[in-house]
């Protein structure tokens, strides 16, 4: 049995879904939330195996609901089943912690196999956004490659001076962490840049990130 929370700012379509899923033998609808608070106390009470979670509801996001929910009862597994396509939210939502992410015009008997799916360990996206998240994986690959490669091209006192840059340190501090001069640091954040072409620290910050050098 799949104990489910739906959590929606649209009554009718809560209560069409409920309806739906209720007839479903393996599932059982613990409760329907409509706002951040309400569905993070729902969570909390009903303790429920899996929340079918909107991405825009009235007092916050389904972002915010989902991380509270998450802090206190980390097993819970979150779906988003939204109407928002872009990339942008498909990523956040993965980084917030949910296991799927499916669009509302899906027919309900593919969201029902999908959230089957999950007890076999299968995670819960939509064809679309199964492809966007392979193709950022890929890029984000060939992107780390390459960034290796580059890095390679500096010296071990460029790496120094790159990481102290990553964590957002000023030329002042670089020079009195290293024991070198601000000129001398300054130096070396040229040849970096040259190296790594690029043109100022703002990339070179967006480097590091990529190649994993910020805390």
């Amino acid at each position: 049995m799949i104990n489910l929370l739906i959590v929606d700012d649209h009554v009718l379509f809560r209560e069409g879904l409920t309806s739906l899923i209720k007839s479903q033998p393996d599932f059982r609808v613990l409760g329907e939330a409509g706002s951040v608070e309400e569905a993070v106390e729902m969570a909390r009470n009903l303790r429920p195996d899996v929340v079918l979670m909107d991405f825009s509801l009235p007092d916050g996001t389904g972002l915010e609901a989902t991380q509270a929910i998450l802090a206190e009862k980390p097993d819970t597994r979150i779906v988003f089943l939204t109407v928002h396509e872009e990339d942008e939210r498909l990523f956040a939502a993965i980084r917030s912690g949910a296991r799927g992410y499916l669009l509302k015009n899906l027919p309900v008997t593919k969201l029902l196999a999908s959230l089957r799916g999950m007890e076999r360990g299968e995670a819960p996206l939509s064809r679309a956004m199964t492809s966007r998240v392979l193709n950022a994986f890929s890029t984000s690959s060939i992107s780390q490659s390459g960034d290796r490669t580059m890095m390679e091209q500096l010296t071990d006192r460029e790496q120094e001076v790159l990481r102290e840059v990553a964590r957002g340190s000023t030329n002042r501090e670089i020079a009195q962490r290293l024991y070198i001069s601000e000129n001398t640091v300054k130096n070396h954040i040229h040849s970096i840049l040259k190296k790594l072409n690029l043109s100022n620290r703002r990339e070179l910050m967006r480097f590091a990130e990529r190649y994993g050098l910020r805390p």
